[in-house]
């Protein structure tokens, strides 16, 4: 049976819960560069590159990004493919569109500064109640709970939660709970104490019990089912997927699509691939790919494959070279060099810089 706030009341007590929290965050912690930048409009940023993606992934992403977009109106004004472009990489492309989105309507309504309230944030695109309750405790100081990975790990186990964390009734349960224990004072410093203790302390594997400042309220450790909680919640393998991708070259530049706005690689610029109709030859799909895009092979020929994976699929290009004739044209439509400064996926850039900038390097 789970322990509730209350009961831990007449134990050791809330007010002391938090306030060991507190201290342990203000005695040490991890350097960030959003945390010394003590911007709310920095802080934003990072919570939104932070979502699905590890601190020293981010550093040098949000450092980039905040020396060409440093605030929510030069954000807000600048073009979407420079966006992307400074996204690149990243991945979970929707974030960046919802942010570049956001940001003009921060500006436009609330004159390029964020809202101060999660009630406020939540309204803004690509903010969930995570987002809004970090941002809002963080920047402002609002008695606002959190719930990301981390902080569930150090509730489910202090409290004994049953059941995986990401599970409709777990998941109520963990956010009542997290409501419950932020303070109206130091907020800022207990939900980022929470973060702290889950991603350094209270890990998934052979968490440092004897390190962490709760272990005199853990009611899983003193019941010994730390290791067990949370519960896991059972995986399923990602979807196979064979594609061909090809590179068509005509002269120093490379035939790039954009894709459309929503969606997997939202945005993004990249070579024309399709998926493998079953029991199709690549190289019939490779003509097939040319010609959906009105353009004729003088030359084309199988060069590699390539094995990207994403987190609900695994796709297996095989790649094809060649020059055509033909000159499409259109708004999504552009023949780019590699070196060209716009937002590619990862898959592409591994692609033009395995098979393109490779083969001039040879030559």
């Amino acid at each position: 049976m789970s322990v509730s706030v209350k009961a831990l009341c007449y134990g050791f007590g809330v007010t002391k819960l938090q306030a060991a929290v507190v201290a342990w965050f203000r005695a040490g912690h991890r350097a960030m560069p959003w945390r010394e930048a003590r911007d709310p409009y920095a802080i934003w940023v990072s919570e939104i590159m932070l979502q699905q993606t590890q601190v020293k992934a981010v550093i040098p992403y949000w450092e980039r990004w905040m020396a060409r977009f440093p605030t929510v109106t030069a954000l807000a004004e600048a073009p979407l493919d420079d966006v992307l472009q400074h996204w690149s990489g990243l991945g979970y492309y929707a974030r960046a569109r919802n942010l570049h989105l956001a940001a003009k309507d921060v500006q436009a309504t609330y004159g390029g500064s964020l809202p101060r309230t999660a009630a406020e944030l939540r309204q803004l695109r690509g903010i969930g109640p995570y987002t809004a309750g970090a941002v809002a405790s963080i920047a402002f100081g609002e008695a606002a709970p959190i719930l990301d990975g981390n902080v569930a790990r150090v509730l489910s186990r202090v409290f004994v939660v049953d059941g995986p964390p990401d599970a409709a009734a777990t998941k109520k349960r963990l956010w009542d709970l997290a409501a419950e224990l932020v303070p109206t004072e130091a907020a800022s410093d207990f939900n980022q104490g929470l973060m702290e203790l889950g991603a350094t302390v209270c890990v998934p594997e052979n968490p440092r019990c004897l390190l962490c400042p709760l272990r005199g309220f853990c009611g899983g450790l003193e019941a010994g089912r730390v290791a067990e909680l949370p519960a896991k919640k059972r995986k399923k393998p990602p979807r196979e997927l064979d594609a061909v991708a090809v590179l068509v070259e005509r002269g120093q530049t490379v035939f790039h699509l954009r894709r459309p706005p929503d969606g997997l690689w939202g945005g993004l610029w990249e070579p024309p691939w399709v998926e493998l109709d079953p029991g199709e030859d690549p190289a019939d799909a490779a003509i097939r790919i040319l010609s959906g895009n009105g353009l004729t092979a003088t030359d084309i020929q199988w060069v590699g494959e390539h094995t990207h994976q994403l987190t609900h699929r695994t796709i297996r290009f095989s790649v094809f070279m060649a020059t055509a004739e033909g000159q499409p044209v259109g708004d999504d439509i552009r023949w780019l060099e590699p070196t060209a400064k716009v937002g590619v996926a990862a898959w592409t850039r591994t692609l033009i810089e395995t098979f393109v900038s490779g083969k001039r390097a040879r030559s």
